[in-house]
């Protein structure tokens, strides 16, 4: 199969680094234009310049930055960028927090970033899909929205919320070529995660490769991966997801967690 996503727009939020990163990375290589966004201008400039090194000569990236998980920052991007073919609402916010530790600020400041982004950018970029019979809305969730972790229920919380608010957009496209979809990975070595699990393997006088199995066998002890996935691996299946290929798949949450989830669905 040869994805070819020439003359479509894409918009990948958080993605100056991790999971994002790499999807911005797969769009471009599949002849999307691709639009970067992170909180940074610096940090903007450095993925943008990184990513047309490494992508396909001819790749057309740019970056905006921008904070999504504020409305100041949604409206931002989208004065910066009126249209998108593809959007994938890939920002996203985690942490270890004990329940009852949790105040309100911290649930308020993770569904603003985690859900409202996507909300508001979704909001916006829709309905100019709708009207040209064309787009792809892809949310990033996780398998937390399906397995609460104990240890972070206001993230799976969130991600819940994610796999709820794409069901009912899709709902939006009946009878359309718009799709709206959302992709479930599991533990993921993005940048942010390396740094978790080096912070363990120093607390437990581990190597990484230790603190990154035994972390797997711990808290995701149904995994049939038995390791964490690589970020390109994620990448590809939202490539899919957001291609022409993908026109039947609508209103889906694809797992992409190693078979961590322990029942069929």
């Amino acid at each position: 199969m040869k994805i070819d996503l020439s003359g479509k727009t894409a918009l990948v939020t958080g993605s100056t680094a991790g999971i994002g990163y790499a999807i911005a990375k797969g769009l471009a290589a599949a002849g999307a234009d691709v639009v970067v966004n992170g909180r940074s201008q610096a940090k903007v400039d450095e993925a943008v310049k990184k990513l047309l090194a490494e992508a396909v000569s001819g790749s057309k990236v740019r970056g905006i930055a921008a904070d999504v998980s504020t409305a100041a920052g949604c409206k931002a991007v989208v004065a910066a960028l009126s249209d998108v073919d593809i959007l994938i609402n890939n920002a996203g916010i985690y942490g270890a927090k004990e329940f009852f530790e949790i105040p309100d600020e911290d649930w308020t400041n993770i569904f603003e970033v985690n859900v409202m982004s996507g909300v508001r950018l979704s909001r916006a970029y829709m309905p100019g899909m709708l009207k040209r019979n064309w787009g792809r809305i892809v949310f990033i969730s996780s398998e937390s929205a399906l397995n609460i972790p104990t240890e972070m229920i206001h993230y799976g919380t969130t991600k819940t919320a994610q796999l709820a608010i794409s069901r009912g957009l899709a709902q939006l496209t009946h009878g359309t070529a718009v799709t709206v979809n959302s992709v479930l990975p599991g533990p993921t070595m993005s940048e942010g995660v390396e740094t978790f699990v080096k912070d363990l393997a120093r607390q437990n006088g581990q190597s990484v490769e230790e603190a990154a199995a035994n972390f797997v066998k711990q808290h995701r002890p149904t995994s049939l991966l038995q390791r964490f996935a690589s970020v390109d691996e994620v990448a590809n299946i939202v490539v899919y997801v957001a291609s022409k290929e993908a026109s039947a798949t609508n209103g889906a949450a694809l797992r992409v967690e190693g078979g961590i989830v322990n029942f069929i669905a």
